[in-house]
């Protein structure tokens, strides 16, 4: 497979992931930094390094924009609930660092 290729499928595959990120707003993220160690910001973040590696201009929340689907803000109000007990003596455990 020429390199060409290759970032035309992982284009594909981020984006898709991303699609279903926003489909699945259910899922908090602090329930994705417990069970896969990542989660929206992360990726957000990833982006925004990809991006500065490159010399493309992209501010952080250009780049969580582009995660969300929306201003974090907005999102984060019309999805994001208050971390349970259990959820942060979770993370606590998961994230050691």
């Amino acid at each position: 497979m020429d390199d060409s290729t290759r970032t035309e499928l992982e284009a594909a595959a981020f984006r898709r992931l991303v699609a279903h990120l926003r489909e699945r707003t259910d899922v908090q993220n602090i329930d994705l930094m417990n069970l896969a160690g990542f989660c929206r910001n992360c990726l957000s973040n990833w982006l925004k390094d990809a991006a500065d590696a490159q010399g493309v201009a992209m501010s952080r929340d250009e780049s969580r924009e582009a995660v969300y689907g929306m201003p974090y803000d907005t999102w984060k109000a019309k999805h994001q609930s208050a971390a349970t007990p259990a959820q942060t003596e979770a993370f606590k455990k998961s994230h050691t660092h």
